[in-house]
């Protein structure tokens, strides 16, 4: 029998390769962390939608073809597994897409108060203080943490790209598919969340164990100039903190979690109540 095919998406920093590397443990399921593929799915679109030089030669039909053997050929060596879960950000704004390839497929989104997101993203290009992490552009941009933010936060960036993709699944005709899980409940009772995640995909639970996950991508993260970008710790844990980013910065991102908010939206929504500045991992 084919493997069931399901995606992960969300903000950067919101638990999205965390979830993974829990879902991993079960020996049915193919997790990690973001993969080409969807640059791929892109590229493909790119060569055959109107204006480019073989649009005429390639219809609906086999367009849909293209793209489903993508994943079956990138998958290949996944298909005795069950279930595979394709991770990018992405994801949440190729909703229609992933719907007409895939009926029975549903997309999990890794959230966090945006404030906090930015503050894991400053973290990170401050623990390495001798790299130009490719987080960024030009030097001009990296030279404040107001500049850094703003830039991060525009809709072709990291952060804003993720928030409005999210956002557009979110309040979208597909948004019953989409089941959106906060990092702290995640990281506070993944027992719980993990039972939800498996009813939601219609799977059997699995016996996870929360004390000791495995993951790292070392050679992806030092390309990026950010080590230590994907590695999780072996427990899952909320760890509180306070915000090294100034307190109008962080009001200011705070202001961009909505999905507390399910008014308007289909979605299937894992959060709790907003958090404050105390609250942190």
């Amino acid at each position: 029998m084919p493997a069931k095919y399901h995606f992960i998406a969300g903000l950067p920093r919101a638990g999205s390769t965390l979830l993974s590397a829990i879902l991993r443990q079960n020996p049915r399921f193919q997790a990690g962390m973001s993969s080409p593929v969807g640059a791929f799915v892109n590229a493909i679109l790119a060569q055959v939608s109107a204006g480019a030089e073989f649009a005429t030669q390639v219809d609906a039909s086999q367009r849909k073809d293209l793209l489903s053997g993508l994943f079956d050929s990138y998958y290949k060596r996944d298909q005795d597994k069950g279930v595979i879960f394709d991770t990018n950000r992405m994801w949440c704004a190729r909703m229609p897409l992933l719907m007409d390839l895939f009926p029975d497929a549903k997309v999990i989104a890794c959230v966090r108060n945006v404030a906090w997101v930015m503050d894991s993203l400053e973290r990170k290009f401050r623990s390495n203080p001798y790299e130009n992490t490719r987080l960024f552009g030009a030097n001009t941009a990296r030279s404040s943490v107001y500049q850094r933010l703003e830039l991060l936060a525009q809709h072709d960036q990291m952060v804003g790209h993720a928030w409005a993709a999210l956002r557009e699944a979110f309040y979208g005709e597909h948004a019953k598919s989409l089941l959106v899980i906060d990092y702290d409940l995640l990281a506070k009772a993944p027992h719980k969340v993990i039972e939800l995640v498996y009813q939601f995909i219609g799977e059997p639970l699995f016996a996870h164990d929360f004390e000791s996950l495995e993951y790292d991508a070392p050679d992806f993260d030092a390309q990026l100039g950010v080590p230590g970008l994907h590695k999780i710790r072996p427990k899952v844990e909320l760890q509180e903190r306070r915000t090294i980013i100034p307190p109008d910065l962080f009001d200011k991102y705070s202001q961009m979690t909505f999905w507390s908010d399910t008014s308007g939206s289909a979605a299937n929504v894992i959060a709790p109540k907003p958090a404050s500045k105390e609250n942190a991992s």
